[in-house]
Order: structure tokens, then C-alpha cells, then sequence
């Protein structure tokens, strides 16, 4: 079966914030979607912006997988520039490599491109019409997507600002300019997408939280009693996906509740990753 390193992003102080909000650490949620489609698959789960993290043996591992953090990859810091040499290290020795939203940050700076604080704000909650552009639209890993246009979870300040010659645009919306790329860059393929397919409703309550204030600083939410309300809505939605009226309330269809769908591309990943390197496993049905 293959075997797969989790690179959790968070820092431990971002660890321990989103454990106090109720969050799932963002390393097991990446071990869960493994296991949802590779249930005998082997995941070993790393802190790479921890001091003491250390790998033994990198090339033991297929692929690797990151996810999103709460630090800014611009930032000259040893919890940052820890990671995007690990993440180079991954390209020299053409490991694959899948992520979402400092993932896509990470790829694009460790291939030679840049990143910035968006200059369109925060985008939280739902990406709204993420759009495939014609090469998303004819790419393997957005095969089986029912439409070109969809939303998809997110919760990011910073954006890629331009990418690498070896990347591709595949995917934008109106608040975020990349929100998908392929990026084959040395020996190794790093696919990654700003919004996060690991995500739920009950994941974004407890975000929610978690950012606090931020929300209401930044007009997301009129005030206190909003963010309130718009939690419980969304922590109700998760519970209870055939609520018309929260769908309808917080504007949510099946691209993001179905989990197939919110989870197409990962899945389509998947299948490259084992048929590409010959992996003796099967992807489980969900449905």
C-alpha cells in the first residue's frame, strides 16, 4: 500500500488555537480524506514549522501532503523557511505532492514564484465561482467536476501573486487570481488548490471561531450576534445537510456538501498518484 507523509502547517501556538475553537488539527483531517478513499494506506503526520521536527526518511514515502497553516509564507521566519526547504527538498527528489491553501503559497514560492498579502482582503467561508480556465477545464484532476464553475471552502489572507515558468494556472475567481496549480517543477509534481476540499461546515464553524473578531474587523459579520448566528447555522448544516433553509441561508449546494464532489480533485490526485507510479492499491468507493 502507499505510504504518505502529512506535512501539518501549523506552528504549535496555531495548533492550540484551533484546538481551543473546536477545530480538527489540520493534519488529521488530511489522515481522514487518505483513509476515506485508501482506508490500508500507511500516513505518518509531521510538524515541519516545529524547531524539533525531523524526518528520518524521506524517500520512504510516495507523496506528500500539506496542509493549509496560519502563518504567512512571506514572513523570514524558521517555522516558514523550514518548510519551503522541505518542500524544494520534495522537488529534488520528485516526490508528489498534493495541498490546499498554504500548500498552493508553499509550492509556488519553493518553484521560484511569489506570494502576497491579497490585495482583495480575506476570503472566508466559501470561494464563490471558482471558474476553470481552458487548461483546468481539459486537466485530468478536474475530470468528472459537474461544472466549470463552483465554490468550494477557504479561509486565506495571502495569495499566490504570480507562479514559476514550470506552473500552470488552472483555476480563479473574482477574489483570488490562483486558486488552482500545477506546478511540475525539477523532478517533482506538486498539484495544489487555494480552497480546501478537507473541509466541512463544521470545520468553518469552528474557524469561525477561531478567527473571532476578524470577521466582524473586516465586515464579514455585522457583530457579535451575527458571527454567533452564522456559526451555529453552519455547525446545524453540517449535522443536517438536508436543511433547505440554512442552504438556502448560507448559500451552499452540493459542491461543497457532497463530499465526492467537494473532494474531486483529490480523488482524481489519488488516481494519477497509483496508476502513474504503480502503487498496488485501489481506490474505495464512497458513495
Amino acid at each position: 500500500m502507499p505510504r504518505f507523509l502529512v506535512l501539518d502547517g501549523y506552528d504549535k501556538a496555531g495548533r492550540a488555537a484551533l484546538q481551543a475553537a473546536g477545530a480538527t488539527p489540520a493534519g488529521t483531517l488530511y489522515r481522514n480524506m487518505i483513509f476515506r478513499y485508501l482506508p490500508k494506506a500507511e500516513v505518518d503526520i509531521a510538524h515541519p514549522a516545529d524547531p524539533q521536527s525531523s524526518i528520518d526518511d524521506l524517500d520512504s514515502y510516495d507523496a506528500m501532503l500539506w496542509t493549509g497553516s496560519s502563518l504567512t509564507i512571506f514572513h523570514d521566519d524558521p517555522a516558514v523557511t523550514a518548510q519551503i526547504e522541505l518542500a524544494r527538498e520534495g522537488f529534488r527528489r520528485g516526490l508528489p505532492a498534493f495541498g490546499s491553501c498554504w500548500a498552493l503559497q508553499l509550492a509556488a514560492v519553493a518553484a521560484g514564484g511569489a506570494c502576497h498579502k491579497n490585495p482583495n482582503g480575506r476570503e472566508f467561508g466559501l470561494a464563490r465561482k471558482i471558474t476553470l480556465n481552458e487548461m483546468g477545464r481539459a486537466h485530468p484532476f478536474y475530470a468528472q467536476r459537474p461544472a466549470p464553475v463552483f465554490d468550494g471552502f477557504t479561509s486565506h489572507f495571502d495569495a499566490v501573486s504570480h507562479l514559476p515558468a514550470c506552473g500552470t494556472i488552472l483555476a480563479a475567481n473574482a477574489m483570488t487570481g490562483i486558486q488552482a496549480a500545477d506546478i511540475q517543477h525539477e523532478r517533482g509534481r506538486f498539484f495544489a488548490l487555494q480552497y480546501h476540499p478537507e473541509f466541512d461546515f463544521g470545520e468553518i464553524a469552528a474557524l469561525a471561531k477561531f478567527r473571532g473578531g476578524g470577521l466582524i474587523d473586516d465586515g464579514f459579520m455585522a457583530d457579535t450576534m451575527a458571527l454567533e448566528t452564522f456559526i451555529n447555522q453552519c455547525a446545524t448544516l453540517h449535522g443536517a445537510p438536508e436543511r433547505n433553509d440554512l442552504r438556502w441561508s448560507l448559500g451552499a449546494d452540493d459542491d461543497v456538501l457532497d463530499i465526492n464532489c467537494r473532494q474531486n480533485e483529490f480523488i482524481n490526485w489519488l488516481d494519477w498518484l497509483i496508476s502513474s507510479h504503480r502503487l498496488n492499491a485501489a481506490i474505495v468507493s464512497a458513495k
